[in-house]
């Protein structure tokens, strides 16, 4: 039996490449830390968890509208003033299975076949299979370190088609933790509004962010931009919630009009459990957030500290997110690797760490070590690094 052809381009994941083996050796009985994880190391705060199991027990179990629960979109509009002062309505705003499934449900109504979506990178790895699954094109320009690998108005700009339908940005960012600024933004609005192209911002990690300048979504800089702007988000990274699968999608009421009219095909509604669960997040304050966000900061100034000392490692310290991505060309040098996949894969088999080679974010000269994980398991999978370095100096 022949597969579809869309699914005969997708490239496979490295990183789950590299998660199966070590989760392979840690069943074999090795000391494994794997640094590869995507996802808050904390469990869910109680008061969530209650709001799920009342729900449970009081029969809010069955299908919801296919865009999610009202009060869900409503506590989704409130969040939007409070946090961006963004105003939307809840005909606005469609929840789905997850941030992830949002984004794929954009790129199947919005993309017809040949359309270019340009990615920067780094980037998150499924942008580029999303929209190769719809049939779209994804235009990859790479950013420069020089410039805290965030795209320029300038580059964006220059890559700029007739076929261009739409520009992805990712602030915080996956997987460098690097920010935008409100004047970036800018730069890089003016020119949307120029070619009138979408913006697809993804703000997963709006909350975990780590500097003294606040999170700026590019849809609140004017009214302008928030017209041609979809943003991105969910409960995942924010309240240790990836398991629960609950995004959100806010933006264009006829895009989000079509949005649901797929899911209503495709999930019919997002797991109504989890959906209260996600409400009760909505609603309450953020001091759990806060928690958590203050144990990420103190790994991060720790791990990035003692990371930038390793031989051929050089690491732009993270603004946001929760992962290190250092560039390691020298490293390959004075170890003999041609490339970052065969680098991670001698670690891994050596010193029993996990680390995802930077090849699938569109970035072979770097490596992403997550630091959602226990600050302990952190400093000791960086000296097994460094010794993995000195063993294997040529």
């Amino acid at each position: 039996m022949e597969l579809s052809n869309r699914v005969q381009t997708l490239t496979p994941s490295s990183t789950l490449a590299i998660t199966g083996k070590a989760k392979a050796l840690k069943d074999a009985g090795h000391d494994v830390i794997g640094l590869g994880a995507g996802e808050p190391d904390f469990n869910t705060p109680d008061y969530i968890i209650e709001a799920a199991e009342y729900a449970m027990k009081n029969g809010l179990t069955r299908y919801t509208p296919s865009g999610g629960i009202l009060e869900l979109r409503e506590a989704i509009v409130n969040k939007m003033l409070r946090d961006h002062q963004l105003s939307y309505q809840p005909e606005q705003v469609i929840v789905t299975t997850g941030a992830k499934h949002a984004l794929f449900t954009l790129f199947q109504v919005l993309l017809n076949k040949g359309d270019e979506v340009i990615v920067p990178a780094p980037y998150w790895v499924s942008y580029t299979e999303q929209i190769k699954l719809a049939e779209g094109t994804p235009v990859i320009v790479d950013c420069l370190e020089s410039n805290d690998y965030k795209l320029s108005a300038e580059q964006l700009e220059a890559v700029i088609t007739d076929k261009t339908k739409a520009l992805i940005i990712n602030s915080p960012n996956n997987p460098t933790g690097m920010m935008y600024s409100e004047a970036e933004l800018k730069a890089i609005g003016e020119v949307c509004l120029k070619h009138n192209l979408m913006i697809i911002s993804d703000e997963i990690y709006e909350k975990l962010t780590y500097t003294d300048r606040p999170h700026v979504s590019i849809a609140q800089l004017s009214d302008e931009l928030k017209q041609q702007t979809i943003v991105i988000n969910g409960v995942s990274k924010s309240h240790a919630m990836t398991g629960w699968r609950i995004g959100y999608a806010c933006g264009d009421s006829k895009i989000i009009k079509a949005m649901t009219n797929y899911a209503s095909h495709s999930t019919s509604n997002p797991t109504t459990i989890s959906q209260y669960g996600a409400l009760a997040a909505y609603q309450a304050n953020d001091d759990e957030i806060e928690l958590m966000k203050k144990s990420f900061k103190d790994r991060l100034e720790q791990g990035y500290e003692m990371l930038n000392k390793l031989p051929g490692f050089k690491c732009i310290k993270p603004q946001g997110a929760f992962y290190l991505f250092p560039n390691v060309t020298e490293a390959l040098k004075l170890t003999g690797f041609n490339n970052v996949d065969d680098f991670a894969a001698a670690i891994l088999e050596e010193e029993k760490v996990a680390i995802i080679p930077g090849s699938g974010f569109g970035a072979p000269n770097n490596v992403r070590l997550s630091y959602a994980t226990d600050l302990d398991q952190l400093l000791e999978a960086i000296k097994r690094i460094e010794r993995f370095l000195l063993n294997n100096q040529k």
